[in-house]
């Protein structure tokens, strides 16, 4: 099975349990993932979020997802609970595409990791 297959399958199977798990079957699309991954590293789960929050739980998330692949770095948390993340290498420029699929392969891992999917 070729990398971009399992890719695919691994996504779709997360896709699924996270749909089903989240907004009751509707797939949920990858910025929605990734604001649900910025939740459970903050972890403060039954809250309602400001929109200038929303985006820093998708930061926090973005960071904790690409820290692997050595862009960034868990620095503390702050007096509020929040992660702070440094940049340790800046992100290469990637077209649209390639982004999609860096963040796919990196929340897939980051499932695999927390042992959801295999």
């Amino acid at each position: 099975m070729s990398r971009d297959t399992q890719l695919k399958e691994r996504w779709e199977r997360l896709v699924d349990i996270l749909s089903n798990q989240f907004s009751q079957g509707e797939d949920l699309d990858l910025d929605a993932i990734i604001f649900l991954i910025g939740v459970q590293e903050l972890g403060k789960f039954h809250r309602e979020y400001k929109k200038d929050e929303k985006l820093n739980l998708m930061h926090i998330a973005i960071c904790r997802l690409l820290e692997p692949y050595g862009f960034y770095e868990f620095e503390f948390f702050d007096e509020d609970g929040w992660p702070h993340y440094k940049v340790k290498e800046e992100l290469p420029p990637l077209k649209a595409g390639e982004q999609s699929v860096l963040m796919k392969e990196a929340i897939v891992n980051y499932f695999i990791e927390k042992q959801l999917i295999e």
